[in-house]
């Protein structure tokens, strides 16, 4: 007891989250004691039809306060018992949604562990999987399975007013992007296509994925465009004779590309009427 005291202690000193993982270790050793004394008995006392036997301790990591930590916990021999609470803290869920959210709010993966509030010299020294290269990795995990879900979700329910359609260059790939707006003015990305070049047949397995998926474009969809003519032959393929607008803005850009410098101000007024 006093030994456990003088560690809250010290832990307090780093603040009251340090405190919380302190206590948070101290419990979970504690839980992770009595589950084994629940399948193999108290300790020194015969049990006759017990399952297994302890077995020493192996070292292990949980996650706490944003980090992972190496504990040593309990094994268990004769027979595979796993210990719950052991799996249940082990999870990286915890850690991998607070490095998600970070990344996206623009913490870098080289400044992500100075980000994370004190939690203990003693956690501090036990600490693992923190590294830029770990952040990186479990931020690229996590987004892609994000990614996979949104790209891959049913668009049964989706009603569209508008889908607007362009190719974005990505380090020397293309992506075709489509930006729906909803009936309810709301704007969903139904999905994304990648290749080497804006070209038809990208948009075309693009736009039937869309359709494979569910989206409804007998409902009247207007569909935007850059005004390529690799966008447009793919639309007429998938969806048939649906309305169809050039952006104003990229048509405006595709004009005053042609222009002479000094010409580009009084037509852009133009254009922008």
């Amino acid at each position: 007891m006093q030994e456990a005291l003088g560690e809250l202690v010290n832990a307090a000193k780093d603040g009251l989250l340090a405190v919380c993982v302190a206590t948070g270790l101290g419990v979970l050793n504690t839980l992770m004691e009595e589950e084994v004394a629940a399948v193999v008995g108290p300790k020194h006392a015969r049990v006759p039809d017990r399952t297994a036997v302890r077995h020493g301790r192996e070292a292990g990591e949980v996650t706490l306060g944003g980090r992972r930590v190496g504990v040593d916990r309990p094994r268990l021999r004769t027979a595979d018992v796993p210990l719950k609470t052991y799996a249940h803290f082990a999870d990286r869920d915890p850690l991998t949604r607070v490095l998600l959210e970070q990344m996206l709010s623009g913490v870098s993966t080289r400044t992500f562990v100075r980000t994370r509030e004190p939690v203990g010299q003693d956690v501090l020294a036990a600490e693992r999987s923190t590294s830029k290269s770990a952040v990186s990795r479990e931020f690229v995990g996590r987004t892609s399975e994000h990614l996979k879900a949104l790209m891959s979700r049913s668009l049964a329910d989706v009603r569209l007013a508008a889908l607007m359609l362009d190719g974005n260059e990505l380090k020397g790939r293309c992506c075709v992007v489509a930006l729906g707006v909803t009936t309810d003015g709301i704007k969903v990305p139904p999905g994304s296509w990648d290749g080497s070049t804006e070209n038809k047949t990208i948009t075309v397995a693009l736009l039937a994925d869309l359709v494979d998926r569910g989206l409804d474009v007998e409902q009247g969809v207007l569909v935007v465009l850059d005004g390529g003519k690799a966008l447009r032959a793919a639309v007429a393929e998938v969806f048939g004779p649906v309305p169809v607008q050039r952006c104003i803005r990229h048509k405006g850009r595709n004009v005053l590309d042609h222009l002479p410098e000094g010409d580009r101000p009084a037509v852009k007024r133009r254009v922008a009427r």
